[in-house]
């Protein structure tokens, strides 16, 4: 019974499930960096950087962070680093979310 007791004040938070795999395609040399629609099942990302040393992923990771309304940090490269298509993880995201960003 104390237990219960010592228990009721904890609140439920919601379980931490892992970061959310997503397929970008990536489109270097727009004239806005924007985060929205679907490219072959691909979450688009356009970004004003060129596609020169790394800039153009570099460019498209810290905008997907910042679409999901997350730190850069939160956003990891898992393949495609000189590819246009790029698998990333990103730790913090929400299925809702990213659907919603496939839809605009």
């Amino acid at each position: 019974m104390i237990l219960g007791r010592a228990m009721s004040h904890v609140k439920h938070r919601p379980r931490h499930t892992g970061p959310v795999r997503v397929t970008i395609r990536v489109r270097p040399g727009a004239g806005r960096t924007v985060v929205g629609g679907e490219h072959d099942g691909a979450l688009v990302v356009r970004v004003t950087a060129r596609a020169v040393e790394g800039r153009a992923t570099d460019a498209a990771l810290a905008a997907l962070a910042r679409a999901f309304g997350l730190r850069r940090t939160a956003v990891t490269l898992v393949t495609g680093a000189t590819s246009r298509t790029k698998v990333v993880d990103v730790a913090g995201a929400t299925e809702e979310r990213l659907q919603a960003l496939l839809a605009s």
